[in-house]
């Protein structure tokens, strides 16, 4: 791969999900009833940020591979042995002549992420101190519900997150963060949006360890940063309108679908 002076969108795609499998092929009708991809309205959320940065999707499937060709997606191809996507990012880092100062990594089921996350995680980049940076935002009464509803379902959904006073995380988690939170209404639930941002030396690090166990347990791959001890800085970011969901399940396709309809999306 040629190398870039700027930095890098990479959106990870692995066809076998364990949750959902095939879920990049998965299709979402717009507003309009066109049908499409998960994996094609990802990528094209990416380009509507005009983030002005390269975008690529990272993938060992040769099915994701076809799928992205066809709507004009530069593709990398990765190892099966990613764990995640946080490798897959590693891994297309490790395949460039020269490393960009950072990586975004936009997964590929983060198809309602809004450009104002992507922006600000670039924004926080600007600071070299800054290793590994996420999006948060302060959940909405509609998006708390989401989330109880599937913790109280059994299913597994969104993920939240504590952080301290100067915006280091403490902890990111599938439960509903912080305990009692439901109940209070002066005590934020922060919802972690799937998207990072990270500098070579932090990827290179990540990927030369072995999962960790709060890692294992909860099934979140940016704990292992937090238990190496590297520092993941939060973007704190306006709660949009509606609903902001990620693809985790079946169940979701619906949500998702009103979600496209209300924002006139096709």
């Amino acid at each position: 791969m040629a190398g870039t002076s700027s930095g890098l969108v990479v959106i990870p795609a692995r066809f076998a999900s364990t949750r959902y499998p095939g879920k990049p092929l998965a299709i979402l009708r717009g507003a309009n009833g066109t049908a499409r991809s998960l994996l094609e309205r990802t990528w094209r959320n990416a380009h509507a940020a005009e983030l002005g940065l390269r975008i690529v999707i990272a993938t060992d499937d040769t099915r994701v591979r076809d799928l992205a060709y066809s709507f004009g997606a530069e593709v990398v191809m990765t190892s099966p042995a990613c764990r995640n996507g946080t490798e897959r990012c590693a891994e297309v880092a490790g395949q460039m002549a020269e490393a960009p100062p950072f990586i975004l990594n936009l997964q590929g089921d983060a198809l309602l992420t809004p450009p104002s996350a992507l922006r600000g995680l670039i924004r926080a980049m600007d600071d070299p101190g800054t290793s590994v940076a996420t999006p948060v935002m302060a959940c909405t009464p509609e998006t708390r519900t989401h989330l109880l509803a599937d913790r109280q379902a059994g299913r597994v959904g969104g993920t939240t997150a504590v952080f301290d006073r100067t915006g280091r995380a403490l902890y990111f988690s599938k439960e509903v963060l912080p305990f009692g939170a439901d109940t209070r209404d002066d005590t934020p639930t922060y919802l972690h949006l799937g998207v990072y941002a990270y500098r070579a030396e932090a990827l290179s690090a990540y990927a030369a360890a072995e999962p960790q166990p709060c890692e294992t347990s909860e099934g979140l791959e940016q704990l292992r940063f937090l238990e190496l001890g590297w520092p993941v800085h939060v973007v704190e970011i306006t709660p949009p309108e509606g609903l902001l969901i990620e693809l985790n399940n079946p169940e979701d396709v619906p949500l998702i679908e009103a979600e496209l309809r209300r924002r006139g999306i096709d």
